[in-house]
């Protein structure tokens, strides 16, 4: 059990970092509060930080006041790092090295949302499981083989914590104070914020196509998964089909039906957002990213992309780097 033998009150810093998600961090610390308030005593305290202490903006434009990190840390139980639009590389250096130093104290370190890529970066998560936002998955398992990425809700091995943001922040937290307090505790804290259940560990995040899926028949699931699995290379649709007990005019009758396309049409869709998260998450040439998305060429690959983007996958990655520079540029 992960801080079984801390004794009250258990200290959590939360490091912020610049445009992170205000609801992964809200999420994080208020079933903390609640707990509190529940049991009439302080058996949680935390602390907001930045490395030196200057105020942090979320990415909803909201300042928050912090402390510096390195006065934080002391007696501190945890560090959590809480991310939200991806840090540049130009920026990393300070963050990697303030990471090391807490993992070299044998502090527990979790991230929030996609803080689990600064914890990959600095090493700390090679050889344990983790998660991050569903968005972000594909690139960071791409970035990181060492890491055994999930794609759950979130993840708590040994003494790294990683959840995949918004509220799964929260059934994180819930399953800590479940640990510590008994689950009764746990699901009146919940009770508190309308939280109908306390999602466990092993839940898959429900983000992206997943929920549509969900409600497709089970051919037309078998194949999908089929895709997803078959990224690159990619597999015929006929071969799908028949592995799923379908003939492709009966394949193509469901696609039409629930999902508005063709199997082919919606294989090369997923294919083209795989290609996105390559281009946005990874250093990886248009070619490679090309190539690892199960396209030939470069100009079929751009083809494709600008039919579902109306860009071209360079204008794309150029245009993310120009926001990642204009966030960090501090007016005189």
């Amino acid at each position: 059990m992960l801080l079984e033998h801390a004794s009250e009150p258990l200290s959590f810093v939360f490091l912020m970092i610049d445009d992170l998600s205000m609801m992964s961090l809200a999420s994080a610390i208020e079933p903390l509060r609640s707990t509190n308030r529940l049991l009439g005593r302080e058996a949680f305290r935390w602390d907001l930080c930045s490395l030196d202490g200057a105020p942090v903006i979320a990415s909803n434009d909201i300042p928050f006041p912090a402390k510096p990190l390195t006065s934080a840390l002391e007696g501190a139980h945890a560090l959590f790092v809480c991310g939200g639009v991806r840090v540049s590389p130009l920026r990393e250096r300070p963050y990697l090295a303030a990471l090391r130093r807490a993992a070299h104290r044998g502090l527990p370190i979790g991230a929030l949302s996609t803080a689990s890529h600064l914890l990959a970066r600095a090493g700390l998560l090679d050889g344990y499981r983790a998660t991050i936002h569903w968005e972000n998955r594909i690139a960071f398992e791409d970035n990181f083989p060492n890491v055994k990425a999930t794609g759950t809700l979130f993840e708590i091995d040994r003494n790294r914590l990683t959840c995949s943001g918004g509220t799964a922040a929260m059934d994180m937290m819930l399953h800590i104070i479940a640990e510590r307090y008994g689950l009764d505790l746990a699901r009146a804290v919940a009770n508190q914020f309308h939280h109908e259940r306390i999602r466990d560990a092993a839940e898959n995040q429900q983000g992206g196509r997943l929920q549509q899926i969900a409600a497709l028949p089970l051919p037309t699931q078998k194949v999908i998964r089929m895709m997803q699995l078959n990224i690159e290379p990619p597999m015929p649709v006929e071969d799908m089909a028949a592995k799923a007990g379908l003939s492709s005019r009966q394949l193509e009758r469901q696609f039409r039906q629930h999902l508005g396309m063709t199997p082919s049409r919606y294989y090369i869709s997923l294919r083209i957002d795989h290609a996105r998260e390559l281009l946005l998450y990874t250093e990886q040439t248009v070619f490679e990213v090309a190539i690892a998305s199960g396209f030939g060429s470069t100009s079929h690959f751009s083809k494709w992309f600008r039919e579902f983007y109306h860009m071209r996958p360079t204008e794309l990655r150029e245009r993310a780097r120009i926001a990642r520079v204009s966030a960090y540029i501090v007016p005189s």
